[in-house]
């Protein structure tokens, strides 16, 4: 009687032995073929039992011979399908989710320990993007020499420059040289720049700085920084305007847009234009200088606005740490953008050629009818005054 049982238990122990080394298939047919005894029975069942659907599933790919073939074939539909089927009806949610997961994410906040390196990265990745969407960018005042543009651009504070150049081409039509505007009647020229606003204010320092510029200067514009804010009326960002845009000398204008957006971008927490100038010139080599301007003025103009960014057609909207203060809707915010961008006139009469190359509009002259915008959703022709979306509130 030992000897069976000692037979027996090496049939046993070497059962696991042989599972562990052979793959589910081999060990179904093995028990199929070879063990018919009880013992044999009752250990294929407690195994069946627990891993019914890794064998059902393991039979279908495995070699086997064709009479024992068919009986798994027959049991796989019922037990694979619907394994099968679960993994196939779930993939596609998975990837619709993960398709829909980036548009409900906003850009993030940079980090309020952002180093300066990082700060210089940001801030000059914003630039090129801003050159890529602007590359046509300028002065918007209409000029022809230095000396129209330091009164063009003394004459745009608290207005805008639409409204500047419809009114110089009366007044350098009048008085085209310093000389010419020192020796006038204070009292005509106010009525001449009556529809800039503060016209008593903008006479005196017109008539004031074309005085200087006779009795100081020769009758030429100065082309250093020290020699132009003596001037009355002119400021280190009328400076800069002449500098940067009459003599090629890199400069930043500071004004209304250029503070606005520099904040919103965090280059800069400063609010005095001095101290602007400062820690953004700080942030891009001096070469930049009179370009950037031009490209933040830009933006701000057209699509991030004071009081309703177009943040939803905003191009450099991953960059912005501000992204979500204005409107996000691409549909409404494509209804905000202003001048060309929305298919409206700009704000120079006689722009540059690369301005109507990229399909700008030359602004009326004063006393026109604005043409209507081509943009969907635009607002129906205004007469002459600001162009649609140029409040005179805010200036420029």
């Amino acid at each position: 009687m030992a000897a069976p049982k000692k037979a027996a238990a090496p049939t046993k122990a070497a059962a696991p032995k042989k599972a562990a080394k052979k793959s589910a298939p081999v060990k179904a047919v093995a028990k199929k073929t070879s063990v018919s005894g009880a013992p044999a029975k009752a250990t294929a069942k407690k195994t069946s039992a627990s891993s019914a659907p890794a064998k059902a599933a393991a039979k279908k790919p495995t070699p086997t011979p064709a009479k024992e073939s068919a009986p798994a074939k027959k049991a796989a539909p019922t037990a694979v399908t619907p394994a099968k089927a679960t993994p196939a009806k779930a993939a596609p949610a998975k990837a619709a989710s993960a398709k829909a997961a980036p548009t409900k994410i906003t850009p993030a906040k940079p980090p309020r320990n952002e180093s300066h390196t990082a700060l210089v990265r940001r801030a000059r990745r914003i630039n090129r993007e801003l050159g890529e969407v602007y590359p046509y960018a300028h002065p918007e005042l209409d000029f022809e020499n230095p000396f129209q543009l330091v009164v063009a651009t003394v004459l745009s504070a608290q207005t805008t420059d639409l409204r500047v150049n419809q009114t110089t081409p009366a007044l350098f039509g009048k008085y085209p040289t310093p000389e010419d505007l020192a020796a006038a009647n204070p009292e005509e020229v106010e009525e001449i720049l009556r529809p800039t606003g503060f016209f008593r204010a903008k006479t005196k320092s017109v008539i004031g700085l074309s005085k200087a510029l006779r009795d100081d200067f020769g009758g030429e514009v100065p082309g250093r920084l020290e020699d132009l804010v003596k001037l009355p009326g002119v400021g280190r960002k009328t400076a800069f305007v002449v500098l940067g845009n009459a003599f090629g000398r890199p400069g930043i204008t500071v004004d209304t847009h250029f503070q606005r957006l520099v904040r919103r971008w965090h280059w800069t927490d400063q609010t005095e234009p001095d101290k602007i100038e400062a820690a953004v010139g700080g942030l891009f080599p001096k070469s930049e200088w009179t370009m950037l301007s031009h490209h933040v003025i830009f933006h701000g103009r057209r699509i991030c606005h004071a009081r309703k960014p177009a943040c939803g057609a905003c191009p450099i909207a991953p960059l912005c740490p501000a992204y979500g203060e204005g409107e996000t809707d691409p549909e409404k915010a494509q209804k905000l953008l202003k001048y060309e961008k929305g298919g409206f006139p700009g704000q120079r009469l006689n722009p540059p050629q690369s301005y109507l190359d990229a399909g700008g509009i030359p602004a009326p002259p004063l006393g026109a009818t604005i043409p209507s915008a081509s943009a969907p959703g635009a607002p129906a022709p205004a007469s002459a005054g600001p162009a649609p979306g140029s409040p005179a509130r805010e200036a420029g």
